[in-house]
């Protein structure tokens, strides 16, 4: 069986040899030259806001010339960047990763300036002229539509550069903050007598032990480390939220829901028949924890309780066999998946294992053109399994959007999802129909966990994240405050499927995905991605072949279009709740089964 220290690391001497090699070397400052040059290019060519622009033969080489170059250097330093990062998350004590990412803020400053610059510049241009005449802005007509949209709700050329320079010491250095500090911190936890200091991600881990009183001493472990180091996360939050209130105000959105709305490419009306459907589920997803609890012999659930196993697994899922079962049964979608897949287990694009300094959680980010890295803090479990069947959907998604050019290949978190989820929903299919029927209730159970995480809890996190924002326009919040919020929150949406006393109120310190001022609202976007992917598989059942034709075609073009465009061309509404319906309800049935289940095993 494979143990934690194991598990496979990924491979980034692919890369770069080494931040001492001369090959990073030559590689950093080639990246830092690319923006200068960029720069160059922008001042030469005059790319900013203009008056009164027309659309001749010198503003159309000028769009291309400018457009290729941006391509280019945006491919380069997103490999530095994720390179860099890579050291830094799974190891937050490496001083030199971290100076080196230190120093890339620079240029991430200047490449975000010049990024406003080319929107307001593309603002000003009459670009269906341009669309036209060029075939390179045809190619990028999606882009030309979103930055027309998003200049209108720029500040001045120097706002926006004074934005963009505070914001290494602002918004980007808080949510650095917030994951060095959570990355290392540490709990005691006493088992069977014996007490040990844990990493944070792996005291959280101890939610999956079949053991309650570990599950139970764990939870009150962890409680006690968040509040030890509520303060300083409690001032990033805080700040974080001033700004993202205060640069929407001056970009003129109606809050920073509605700058989100935009980045994601969904419409109001789009979120509010979500959230319409979402809300009348709740009630279903409470049932499903109350069936939980009877299985477990509790009269309620805790906190501590809900990633508990319902049933001892006869299945080892070691690593090695959830990288098995998954190329297995990606091959029964698709040869292409399968061996994309068997590609990324051989070239170690995934680190597994948990450790002191990395941190929680699970992520893919593109390390190149249709290359990818995951990170995971892999669990001997289907959930272990599931996750990185997830994880390497994103990968997936990537090396389909590999034809594309940086700017085409920008996706909104609400379609970013689309791959894992249906890659996920494989794996689960082709789980439940291999395994008896101890096992197959054990599926069950984490599929609705996993879906209750997203649907319930990540609900709570929005219903929280409107408060915050909220009481933010008057002053900061108290960690008392935090806490009474997240609860509140918790309890609107988990109801009495959960013990209201032991719920968790710094779930607010946990969740990385707050500390973004670029990007707030990091939440509901996973709801969409759920339901949608749920949607589509449904599709794909109806009609394999005839979905084949069209999927991947679909992941290289969630850059190139908005998500109700995109899911037209399978039927799907994405503005009415019938659609959004239509896949929760896929979930209640799970539910019904699993309560059936439940109620002959008691």
């Amino acid at each position: 069986m494979t143990t934690t220290a194991q598990l496979p690391n990924w491979d980034m001497d692919i890369i770069f040899p080494g931040f001492e090699s001369p090959e990073f070397a030559k590689g950093f400052a080639a990246g830092v030259q690319a923006v200068n040059d960029l720069e160059t290019l922008f001042n030469s060519a005059n790319i900013s806001r203009q008056e009164n622009s027309t659309i001749d033969g010198a503003t159309v080489r000028t769009f291309e010339q400018v457009t290729e170059r941006y391509n280019t250097v945006l491919d380069e330093i997103e490999t530095l960047a994720v390179y860099i990062i890579s050291f830094v998350d799974t190891d937050s004590q490496n001083n030199l990763a971290q100076a080196k990412l230190s120093e890339l803020q620079a240029t991430f400053v200047r490449l975000s300036q010049l990024g406003t610059r080319f929107t307001a510049w593309l603002g000003s241009l009459d670009t269906a002229e341009l669309i036209k005449r060029s075939e390179v802005a045809k190619e990028h007509s999606y882009m030309l539509e979103r930055a027309k949209v998003r200049a209108q709700h720029m500040m001045s050329p120097a706002e926006e550069e004074l934005a963009s320079e505070l914001n290494v010491s602002g918004g980007t250095a808080w949510s650095r903050l917030h994951s060095n500090i959570t990355s290392q911190i540490t709990a005691p936890v006493t088992i069977d007598g014996e007490t040990k200091e844990y990493p944070i991600s792996e005291v959280r881990n101890f939610g999956y032990s079949p053991d309650r009183e570990i599950r139970r001493a764990a939870y009150e472990a962890e409680q006690a480390a968040w509040k030890r180091n509520a303060l300083p996360l409690a001032a990033a939050l805080n700040s974080i939220k001033h700004e993202s209130l205060v640069l929407a105000q001056r970009r003129e959105w109606e809050s920073p829901l509605a700058d989100t709305l935009s980045i994601n490419s969904i419409d109001k009306q789009t979120l509010d028949a979500l959230f319409s459907a979402v809300r009348k589920t709740f009630p279903d997803f409470q049932r499903y924890l109350k069936a939980k609890a009877r299985l477990l012999g509790l009269e309620k659930l805790a906190w501590y309780d809900i990633l508990a196993p319902v049933v001892q697994s006869d299945a080892a899922w070691t690593f090695e066999d959830a990288r098995n079962f998954i190329i297995t049964n990606f091959g029964t979608y698709s040869q292409r998946l399968a061996d994309f897949a068997a590609g990324a287990f051989r070239n170690h694009w995934i680190d597994a294992g948990a450790r002191p300094g990395k941190v929680s959680g699970a992520y893919c980010a593109q390390i190149r053109k249709g290359e990818s890295r995951i990170l995971a803090n892999y669990v001997a479990s289907y959930d272990g399994a599931s996750t990185l069947a997830h994880e390497l959907g994103h990968a997936y998604h990537n090396m389909n959007l590999k034809q594309r050019t940086a700017l085409q290949a920008t996706t909104p978190m609400t379609l970013a999802e689309t791959a894992s989820i249906f890659c996920e929903t494989i794996i689960r299919h082709a789980a439940l129909e291999n395994a008896d029927a101890k096992e197959q209730l054990n599926i069950l159970e984490l599929s609705l966990l996993g879906s209750c995480q997203i649907v319930v809890d990540v609900a709570g996190r929005f219903i929280f994240e409107q408060a915050v924002f909220e009481k933010r326009k008057q002053r900061e919040l108290s960690i008392d405050e935090l806490n009474a919020l997240m609860l509140d929150a918790q309890k609107q949406t988990y109801g009495d499927g959960i013990d209201e006393n032991a719920l968790h109120p710094y779930m607010w310190a946990v969740k990385g995905h707050y500390y973004s001022a670029e990007l707030p609202y990091y939440n509901y976007p996973y709801i969409f991605g759920l339901l949608f992917g749920l949607g589509l598989y449904a599709r794909y059942q109806k009609s394999p072949e005839e979905f084949k034709q069209s999927y991947d075609e679909l992941l290289s073009s969630t850059g190139m279009a908005d998500a109700a465009t995109l899911a037209a061309r399978f039927g799907i509404d994405t503005r009415t709740e019938a659609f959004w319906t239509s896949s929760l309800d896929i979930l209640r049935e799970d539910i019904k089964t699993f309560e059936k289940l439940v109620d002959q095993l008691s």
